[in-house]
Formats: structure tokens, sequence, C-alpha cells
């Protein structure tokens, strides 16, 4: 039933692309990974406003009217080939890749479960990797952008996030390489460090239980509540998005770009202070 009901969703996706008027066919057309919530639904918004296609990858739907969704899981390497593949070859005129899929889970490095962990790094950051290969070939001839969504938490650990934080910092580390490898074909490549934004993303984090990471319980919870609480009181997903729409849209934009002033204070403070200073800092900031 389920391969029935995701072949039938995959149908109404073409059929979409197939009755795309003239002027729809001429404009340029903006893939989003992981645009059913958050930070991604607003800049499928954005970018739906200033004349774009969107098409959205991701196992929800977006409930934007006029964006096409191609439902997929994208820890499935070859579902996500495929499906990039159906959208390369029936889109009208690709010219960018946001990728904006994320998973969190609060727990020691001592802990956690390699299944927890790989998974995390297969939604992060290696199926972004997955998105850029397949897409190479087609940009290479017509220009693009590449858009990864990461955090300050790339450059400022998340302590008890430890994992999410290296994601995010595999992927400031794609951007820096693939604007290096790809200037000569009129491809940028730009990652965006954002800082706490008040979406669902914080009750969705995996945090381990009591009985799982055991001494390490009180420190655990403390970084919980310390973290929630920047993101719930951060910047709402719409201003972000905003911010990051005004970015992208640039000619030549930023290769590595931080989002707002307290977020670029921060990291200032972490380039200029001595390194034992700023972990301080920090691990005072998760109350640790």
């Amino acid at each position: 039933m389920v391969k029935s009901s995701k072949f039938e969703e995959v149908t109404e996706a073409e059929e979409s692309f197939s009755e795309f008027s003239k002027a729809e066919k001429n404009k340029r057309t903006a893939i989003i990974v992981g645009a059913s919530s958050g930070i991604g639904f607003y800049l499928a918004k954005n970018l739906l406003a200033k004349n774009y296609n969107v098409v959205n990858i991701s196992r929800k739907v977006c409930a934007l009217e006029k964006v096409i969704n191609c439902p997929c899981d994208v820890t499935d390497t070859q579902e996500l080939k495929n499906t990039l593949t159906r959208i390369i070859k029936l889109c009208p005129y690709l010219s960018m890749l946001i990728y904006s899929a994320g998973f969190s889970m609060a727990s020691p490095v001592e802990v956690a479960t390699d299944d927890d962990y790989k998974y995390l790094f297969e939604v992060n950051y290696f199926s972004a990797i997955t998105a850029v290969q397949e897409l190479l070939p087609y940009f290479k001839k017509r220009g693009g952008k590449f858009v990864f969504i990461s955090s300050i938490g790339s450059t400022l650990p998340i302590v008890f996030d430890t994992f999410y934080s290296a994601s995010k910092s595999c992927l400031d580390i794609l951007a820096k390489s693939l604007h290096i490898e790809l200037k000569k074909y009129r491809i940028t490549a730009t990652s965006v460090l954002v800082g706490g934004t008040a979406t669902d993303f914080t009750f969705k984090r995996k945090v381990y239980g009591e009985e799982e990471v055991k001494d390490y319980a009180s420190a655990v919870k403390r970084s919980v509540v310390a973290l929630a609480s920047e993101e719930q009181g951060g910047m709402t997903p719409e201003l972000v998005a905003e911010k990051i729409t005004k970015v992208i849209l640039k000619r030549r934009p930023p290769v590595t770009t931080t989002l707002g002033l307290k977020n670029k204070t921060y990291l200032t403070m972490n380039k200029i202070l001595p390194e034992k200073f700023s972990l301080y800092l920090t691990s005072k900031f998760f109350n640790q």
C-alpha cells in the first residue's frame, strides 16, 4: 500500500510538471529539500513571490498551493537519486538547490547509538552531497546555486548535540570546497549559519532519556532546556527566511554568511578570544 501511495503522489507531481504553461516554463526553478515546514516552508513562499517555480523534496507535503511536491525519504540514496533524475528530466529551468533538511539529537557522545548518529549524518550531510552530485552535470551546462542551511552550531559547539554541530560544520566546508571547484562553471555555493529560530524543530529533537544517558542526566537536561530557550526566543522562521532570500538572490552570494547581529557577534568573539575562554563561555551558555 505504501508503494502504491507513493507512486500516485509521484504521478501527481509529474502531471503538475507537464501542465506548466509557457510562462511558467520560462521561470527559474528552485528545488528545496525540506520545504514542508519551518525555514524551508517560508523560503518556498518567498521564492514563489519572486516568480520562481518551487519543487519540494521531503517525506511530508508542503501545503503551499503552487509548490510541486515530490515525496522522498532523503536517507534512501537511490530514492533521492531517482527523484532528482525525474525532476531534472521534467523541470523547465533548474537554477537553485536549497538543502534545508535537518535532524537533531541530544545525547552524550559516549552513549549515542550508531543508528542515530549515522541517520543524523544521512539527513544533514550525506544526502546533501547526493543532491549536489546529481545536479552538478545539469548546473555545469547552465550555471546554478547551491544553498545549505547551516547553523552557528557549526562553529560554536552545541553541548550534547555534538553530531548536529559536526554535520553542520561539514556543510560549511562543503560550500567552501564547491566554491573553489566550481567557480569556472558559474556555480555558486552558500552556507547560511542560522542561530536560534522559533520553529517546531525544537520539539522534534530526539532527546535521550535519563536511563540512557545515566550519569549525564542532569547535564543533558540543562543543555536541552538552554537550547530550547535560545531557539524559541530567537527569530521567527519568516524573518530568517526573508534574510536568507535576500542573500541567495544576489548574483554572487557569499560562500558563508551568518544571520542576525547577536549571532555575528558570537562568532566574531569566538575568533578573537582564546579558544579555552571561548569554550568556557559556550559551556556556561549551556549551563555546564
